[in-house]
C-alpha cells in the first residue's frame, strides 16, 4: 500500500513502509498563487527521495528543495541530467544530486525509480520537444514504485509516442496526469501547456492503469483545468479507468489489485 498526499499543482507526497519521496513539490509563497503554500518545506524532515521533472519553479522549486535537503540530510534529489547544475545551485551538495536518464532505472535509492520522457518546453519557442541537451532529455516523468504499487507522475507533457506501452510494460497501477491542457491563448503569453482531460483519460485508459489522479489544474487562474471533465470524458466514452479527484493535503491509500 502507497499513501499519496497532493500538495497542490503537480506536487506530491508519496509514503510507504519502504521510503518517503517528494515529486514537483512548490511550497513557496510566489506572487500570483491561487493559494498558499500548504505545508512548510521546513517540516518535511523523513523524504528519502526528491523527484523534480524538468526547470520550471513550480516543478523544481529551488527554495523547496534546499529546505528538504537541508532538513531531510539523507534524502537524494533526483532531476533530468541536464539540470543537474540547477538542483546544486538551488544549494544541494553535488554528491546527493542524482542526473536521470529516460529508461535508466535508478535502483540505490529508497525506492526504485524509472525515469521516462517528456515532451514539454521551457519557451514555447522549444515546445513540444524531449528538449534534448547534448543527446540528453531535459524533461521527464518518473515511475515509483512504492508499497507493492507503481506510481507514475507524468510532469510536464502533451502525448509522445509509445507513452502508453512504456506505462504498461513497467505495470504501471496509478497514473499522476496533467489536464490544464494548451491553446493558442495562453501560448502567445508563452504559458506552455499540457494534455488536456480527454488526452490524459485516454491515455490512461490505453495504458491499462488502473487510477486515473488528474493534476496541474488548480494553482494559476490564467492555467486551470476541470477535473470533472475527466470525469465526464471518462463516462461519456466509456473508458476502462478509475478516476479520484484528490483534495490538497487529504492523504488517500491506494492498495494494487492482486496479481
Amino acid at each position: 500500500m502507497v499513501v499519496i498526499t497532493w500538495l497542490g499543482q503537480a506536487g506530491f507526497l508519496l509514503r510507504s513502509g519502504e521510503a518517503t519521496v517528494l515529486i514537483d513539490a512548490c511550497l513557496t509563497a510566489y506572487e500570483g498563487r491561487r493559494y498558499p503554500p500548504p505545508v512548510d518545506p521546513a517540516t518535511l524532515s523523513d523524504v528519502d527521495i526528491v523527484l523534480c521533472t524538468h526547470e520550471h519553479w513550480d516543478h523544481l522549486d529551488a527554495p523547496t528543495v534546499a529546505a528538504v535537503a537541508a532538513v531531510s540530510p539523507g534524502a537524494r534529489i533526483v532531476v533530468p541530467l541536464p539540470i543537474v547544475d540547477q538542483a546544486v545551485a538551488a544549494g544541494v551538495p553535488a554528491d546527493r544530486v542524482v542526473g536521470a536518464v529516460p529508461d535508466e532505472p535508478i535502483t540505490d535509492l529508497g525506492a526504485p525509480v524509472f525515469p521516462l520522457p517528456a515532451r514539454h518546453g521551457v519557451d514555447v519557442a522549444d515546445a513540444y520537444t524531449f528538449g534534448l541537451v547534448e543527446g540528453e532529455t531535459r524533461y521527464l516523468g518518473y515511475v515509483v514504485e512504492l508499497g507493492g504499487a507503481r506510481v507514475y507522475h507524468a510532469g510536464d507533457t502533451v502525448w509522445w509516442p509509445g507513452q502508453e506501452e512504456a506505462l504498461r510494460r513497467l505495470g504501471v497501477h496509478v497514473a499522476l496526469l496533467p489536464i490544464n491542457g494548451r491553446d493558442q491563448v495562453r501560448e502567445a503569453d508563452n504559458i506552455v501547456g499540457n494534455l488536456d482531460h480527454r488526452e490524459a483519460a485516454w491515455i490512461a485508459h490505453r495504458a491499462g492503469v488502473d487510477l486515473l489522479v488528474p493534476m496541474h489544474w488548480d494553482m494559476f487562474d490564467g492555467n486551470r483545468g476541470f477535473p470533472d471533465q475527466v470525469i465526464a470524458t471518462v463516462e461519456r466514452l466509456d473508458l476502462d479507468v478509475s478516476v479520484l479527484v484528490p483534495r490538497r493535503m487529504h492523504p488517500f491509500r491506494y492498495l494494487p489489485p492482486a496479481s
